[in-house]
């Protein structure tokens, strides 16, 4: 059984930093994709970022573009997301999915896996 374990969020002042971190274990044979999604209250849920697992190409949503940094370490099958530049609308919970097969990589149905989700407070 494959088991995703996010860590990281909490609350931080507009303008500041958080990282993210994404835990993967369990079997997972191929893993093509780790995305980051967000929910805030009242709306769905969003794309943030996301990276081929072996490749490393990257995606972001124009909201979070240069602000937001995703990557991962193999070694550690653990995936990562920045966040710099904090804003208030930034505040969600955070998920982090796993894609063991291609797919477009903005879509929800494309992540196979998901995390429990960690919340990200961002004050003004």
């Amino acid at each position: 059984q494959v088991q995703l374990v996010e860590s990281g969020g909490g609350l931080v002042q507009a303008g500041g930093s958080l990282r993210l971190s994404c835990g993967v274990s369990g079997h997972l044979v191929t893993n093509y994709a780790m995305g980051w999604f967000r929910q805030a209250p009242g709306k769905e849920r969003e794309f943030v970022a996301a990276i081929i697992w072996s490749g490393g190409g990257t995606d972001y949503a124009d909201s979070v573009k240069d602000r937001f940094t995703i990557s991962r370490d193999g070694a550690k099958n653990t995936g990562y997301l920045q966040m710099n530049s904090l804003k208030p609308e930034d505040t969600a919970v955070y998920y982090c999915a796993v894609a063991s097969r291609w797919g477009y990589r903005q879509g929800e149905s494309t992540y196979n896996y998901w995390g429990q989700g960690t919340q990200v407070t961002v004050s003004s």
